[in-house]
């Protein structure tokens, strides 16, 4: 018996099926030189390894606590769809109907799930396009 959910990889199967959720709270972007040099009650959500450094989202209040004096203020929203890491496409329609609306979209890409980080004013807006994408589909 398999319980894995089934994957989509149909372009416009996932975007119907996109699904969004809004994660409670307030994030940001920092950058760190290793996620060891994170304080311990502070929560790390999301990691990418830069050049630069390592790229750490983590809760507004901790980033204020960790001494980021001005922060951007993101919401997140999860796309619930399970698609396919072949799936073609779903990154590409749901930031293109948010950059068609000037909303900036940072994603980060799960295996499971695909993440949207938008200013935490947009959020309601980036909602109401999503779904409204979903619909038309």
């Amino acid at each position: 018996m398999d319980d894995q959910p089934q994957l989509i990889s149909d372009r416009d199967e996932m975007v119907r099926s996109i699904d969004p959720q809004v994660v409670s709270g307030i994030f940001v972007f920092a950058t760190v030189s290793q996620v060891e040099s994170v304080p311990d009650d502070v929560g790390v959500y999301s990691t990418v390894r830069e050049a630069e450094g390592l790229s750490v989202v983590i809760a507004y209040d901790d980033a204020h606590r960790f001494g980021l004096t001005k922060p951007v203020k993101l919401g997140w929203i999860t796309l619930t769809v399970n698609s396919s890491l072949e799936g073609v496409g779903l990154t590409a329609a749901v930031s293109g109907v948010l950059a068609e609306h000037g909303i900036a979209c940072n994603v980060i890409a799960g295996h499971h799930h695909d993440h949207l980080l938008v200013p935490v004013d947009e959020v309601g807006a980036a909602i109401q396009l999503l779904k409204t994408l979903a619909d038309q589909r």
